[in-house]
């Protein structure tokens, strides 16, 4: 019903433009704000398309309770990309967060538990952050509306020591949610301890949707001509896109654990988001929104695949992963494009993206965040080389308790047997096919994005 509603959304966004609905009729000042343009439709239909795709295919344990979360986290994403209102965004990202802290400790045990504590403390501090931005915002203009806050803050003055305290809390929040480093330390541990489905469902939609709110947040309420008046704030947005990427690439060459690879690897992707935000120019506002889209197809695919051969090959490290493209060839192939998105190799939609933000970088002659961008495909290279050069060059394994196959063939025929969740094979298959018709159709995406990118500029 979901993936009904969010395609016929979309239907009414291309035929008549922006569609708007205040809730009890109120005035938009008063009430709580809806909007679907160009841009949220798209993550409207993300959010509604990976969550159905992933409960029918991958959930691991069906109960009340669990169903229940899951469905609150759902309309706590889906909430986030259709708001247009900054304090119930608050509210929407609350309700998914509070959802993801316990599907976290499903697994149960001390690790997931730890994990989601740790998610829990670090997640509340940003939800503060944020909250205290939007009081600030408030302050100033007397409002909460997206559209009325936009020119409210214009009003104030962009100079005004509220609008900028508001704007650095507000970034500072959502930065937590993207986990931008120095603030993403929770997700490796969070993703790591999860069962499959939830990680699957957090690492396609999690920091996505909160990367949407930030680049929502930046153009449509402050504007690009806050960034002009204050410099300071893109010169700071920029240097944690670089960092980010730069020590997004080391932290994640380090990990040894896929989990955590592939968690640690939002970091240098992010980053990249966040470069794209800063330039603030419509080639790079769209190679952002690219990549965020791109990221979550991808990374979807990724856990998914990681979680099977954790569950069923009790392969967890790179080292593990030696020779499986020999036992389980289609799996593995869907690994390799979903990491061809991350480090950017066309025919991807990671390409388009990298390619926008590689141009928007150029045209505004900033040399260093070029170097940074094409710098961020070697090092995601670096990280993604690593497996696949296991899957497909390493000497196979020779552990008994590790032999599957879904078609390959094995040195270890005798102990080999077939992947046991077919429907969450077909889900990486799925990830890796849509990478590339993305990646394909990314002009078609882009000009769907332009016009709505184009009016925040």
């Amino acid at each position: 019903m979901q993936v009904a509603l969010a395609i016929a959304v979309t239907a009414m966004v291309a035929a008549n433009g922006p569609v708007t609905y205040v809730v009890g009729g109120l005035p938009a000042v008063y009430g709580i704000g809806l909007l679907a343009d160009g841009v949220s439709s798209v993550f409207v239909v993300l959010v509604a398309v990976a969550a159905a795709t992933l409960y029918l295919a991958v959930r691991s344990e069906v109960s009340g309770m669990t169903d229940s979360l899951w469905l609150l986290l759902v309309a706590g994403l889906t909430g986030v990309t259709v708001t247009a209102d900054v304090f119930n965004l608050y509210v929407f990202l609350e309700i998914s967060g509070v959802a993801a802290y316990a599907l976290v400790a499903g697994r149960r045990g001390a690790t997931a538990a730890f994990a989601a504590l740790h998610y829990l403390l670090v997640g509340t501090v940003g939800a503060t952050f944020y909250l205290l931005g939007v009081g600030y915002a408030y302050v100033a203009t007397g409002t909460l509306a997206m559209a009325s806050l936009r020119s409210g803050l214009a009003s104030a003055g962009y100079g005004s020591p509220l609008v900028v305290a508001a704007f650095v809390l507000i970034a500072i929040g959502l930065s937590v949610k993207i986990a931008l480093f120095p603030l993403h330390t929770w997700k490796p541990d969070a993703y790591a301890a999860a069962p499959l489905d939830v990680t699957a469902l957090l690492a396609t939609l999690g920091s996505t949707v909160a990367g949407y709110a930030l680049v929502r947040i930046v153009f449509d309420v402050f504007t690009v001509a806050f960034l002009t008046a204050a410099p300071l704030a893109r010169t700071g947005l920029l240097a944690v896109g670089v960092v980010s990427v730069l020590v997004g690439g080391y932290l994640t060459f380090r990990q040894s654990n896929v989990q955590r690879l592939l968690a640690t690897s939002s970091v240098l992707q992010f980053g990249l988001v966040t470069i794209g935000i800063a330039l603030g120019t419509t080639a790079a506002v769209v190679g952002a929104l690219l990549l965020l889209v791109g990221n979550a197809v991808a990374k979807g695919g990724l856990f998914v695949a990681a979680g099977l051969f954790e569950r069923d090959l009790v392969a967890t490290t790179v080292a593990d992963y030696a020779g499986l493209a020999r036992e389980a060839p289609v799996l593995s192939a869907a690994i390799a494009v979903g990491f061809a998105s991350l480090v950017g190799l066309p025919p991807t939609v990671g390409f388009a993206g990298k390619w926008y933000l590689a141009l928007a970088a150029i045209e505004t002659s900033a040399w260093g965040t070029t170097a940074v961008v094409v710098g961020s495909t070697l090092l995601s290279l670096v990280y993604a080389g690593r497996v696949v050069e296991q899957l497909y060059f390493a000497p196979e394994s020779s552990s008994a308790n590790r032999r599957v196959t879904d078609g390959g063939r094995s040195t270890n025929a005798a102990n080999a047997s077939a992947l046991s969740d077919t429907r969450a094979v077909v889900v990486v298959i799925i990830a890796a096919v849509t990478t590339v018709v993305l990646g394909l159709g990314s002009t078609e995406l882009a000009n769907w994005f332009t016009p709505v990118v184009e009016g925040w500029l």
